[in-house]
């Protein structure tokens, strides 16, 4: 089975001089797990951030360093909270021969007859679920039909998702996945609408108070005070 390919390079820099290396387009990571010492690598940004975007955090990835081929998993990522850039990564090395655990996305295909016809609104409660499985089995997401959602009491649970062979799910099987939400109707809608227009009118009461207190601490400031205008 093919994978996705990255390459990387030990790296030596630490700590804070790891910023220059960001500054450059690169990006620090670490790789740990099945017979390795944790090792410090450094990849080009780019090129990572093309393979994430295929392997996500559930599928293997061939990872090069300095030449020696290991099978991993992107473990973890980090980004930078402005430019949303990939500022870390931790990679998984795993045997290919042992069945490891893992999470894998839930996608929800298809249109819901309830949302369609019915007019609710769609509800994904479960993003992901934990499996366990050979590596290679793994996929990047698990695609989770709706078109069986006929009313506003269908449910989709685990063990109604339809998993690749080879993957065992280990979440908790009555979990619900996806249900269709009813639209609210006109007394819902006008209840929330006084509810909001009672909190606004308590907000306006609160600051008009607020603003007389101010006024009358003013006022107080500008008076002198009795016991100076005897003096």
């Amino acid at each position: 089975m093919s994978h996705a390919r990255i390459e990387a390079k030990t790296r030596e820099i630490r700590g804070r001089k790891t910023v220059a290396l960001r500054t450059q387009g690169q990006v620090p990571a670490v790789m740990y797990g099945f017979e390795t010492e944790p090792k410090n690598l450094v990849l080009d940004r780019n090129a990572f951030t093309k393979v994430y975007g295929q392997a996500g955090e559930s599928t293997v990835v061939d990872l090069e360093i300095d030449g020696t081929k290991h099978s991993v998993l992107i473990s973890e990522i980090q980004r930078d909270p402005l430019t949303d850039f990939i500022t870390h990564a931790d990679f998984r090395r795993v045997d290919p021969k042992r069945k490891i655990e893992a999470k894998i996305p839930l996608k929800l295909v298809g249109m819901a007859p309830a949302v369609k016809e019915l007019g609710g609104t769609l509800l994904q409660t479960l993003e992901e679920v934990e499996v366990m499985s050979l590596p290679d089995a793994l996929v990047h997401e698990i695609e989770v039909d709706v078109t069986g959602l006929v009313t506003f009491d269908d449910v989709i649970r685990v063990k109604d998702v339809v998993v690749p062979e080879g993957i065992e799910v280990k979440s908790d099987l009555e979990q619900a996945v996806a249900s269709v939400q009813p639209p609210r109707s006109e007394e819902e809608l006008a209840a929330l609408d006084a509810a909001v227009d009672g909190d606004i009118s308590k907000v306006e009461v609160l600051t008009e108070k607020k603003e007389e207190v101010a006024a009358e601490g003013a006022d107080a400031a500008a008076t002198p005070d009795k016991k100076e205008a005897k003096k």
